[in-house]
């Protein structure tokens, strides 16, 4: 599988942005998938998930209510929409496929990985 990160870009605080996942492969709906961020000089950091089925997601708690996952199965796609944006949102947005035994949350869960996508919040 491969994946291919799109939608970064600069924004105002407050403002939203809407991320997306392109995969090839004809597994897409078999995998888990899953958004990370990594800030500079800051360990990569779970921002959301959701399972194979889509019957599950799951959120970093300072994303709760700010932040939605979705998939697309048809168009091999998953999406992170993005709301009320802060500064602190500021990082490189990567996605993630596998598949998962313990938690969304563990990034060793994930096999396949995108480029990454800048997102900056500006105040």
């Amino acid at each position: 599988v491969q994946l291919e990160e799109s939608g970064g870009g600069l924004v105002q605080a407050g403002g939203s942005l809407r991320l997306s996942c392109a995969a090839s492969g004809r597994t897409f709906s078999s995998y888990d998938m899953a958004w990370f961020r990594q800030a500079p000089g800051l360990e990569r950091e779970f921002v959301a998930a959701i399972t194979w089925n889509g019957g599950q997601t799951d959120y970093a708690d300072s994303m709760k209510g700010r932040f939605t996952i979705s998939r697309a199965d048809s168009k091999n796609t998953m999406s992170l929409q993005m709301n009320s944006l802060k500064v602190e949102d500021t990082a490189i947005y990567s996605c993630a496929a596998g598949r998962t035994w313990h938690t969304l949350k563990d990034p060793s869960e994930y096999n396949y990985w995108g480029q990454g996508t800048q997102v900056t919040v500006s105040s």
